[in-house]
């Protein structure tokens, strides 16, 4: 297997709402031991984490209107859950939209860490997994999924967004074990 290079792992939305808050996700809280293995694995191997954080703003956020107040920017359940143990040497990209794209300094943060490929993790691969792959897809980025630190809501919705992101962005999805290989 070929190293891995020029990557990041993008970290979307592993917050305390969305694994056991406002809108906690029994499927989230299941990925939370690979996703930590696969960071731990990643820092090791000086590979960017990026946690691409909901940081939504009260009554304002558009978002708020379908799902209700969760992640509110400055509250409990907008921090990146324990387990993940936030490094110093991570980077935190507050996003207000379901993409760690639209409207935040993802994309000038990747190119001045030379990355040319992101590593998709976090909740929920049918959305703002999606919607963030999209981004990257279309700025030139290549994308890999990390498929046992990638998860939703259902299994349908799992696997109907690991499909999307295969057909439409080339997207192919590893286990740890393939990824941690790479690094």
């Amino acid at each position: 297997m070929e190293k891995i290079q020029n990557a990041a792992i993008l970290v979307v939305d592993m917050l305390n709402d969305f694994v056991t808050g406002a809108l906690a996700c029994d499927r989230g809280k299941a990925i939370v031991p690979a996703t930590a293995r696969l960071l731990d694995a990643a820092r090791e191997a000086n590979i960017p984490v990026i946690f691409c954080n909901d940081a939504h703003i009260a009554g304002i956020d558009r978002e708020l209107e379908l799902w209700g107040d969760h992640a509110i920017a400055g509250t409990k359940g907008a921090e990146v859950i324990p387990e993940l143990k936030l490094s110093k040497k991570d980077y935190v990209v507050p996003k207000r939209r379901y993409s760690g794209f639209f409207q935040t300094d993802l994309d000038i943060l990747l190119k001045e860490l030379g990355v040319k490929r992101v590593i998709m993790t976090g909740l929920h691969a049918h959305m703002c997994v999606r919607h963030t792959s999209a981004d990257a897809y279309c700025l030139g980025y290549d994308v890999m999924v990390a498929k046992e630190a990638t998860d939703s809501f259902t299994e349908e919705d799992y696997i109907g967004g690991l499909a999307y992101l295969k057909t439409c962005y080339g997207a192919e999805a590893y286990t740890n074990d393939e990824l941690i290989a790479m690094f």
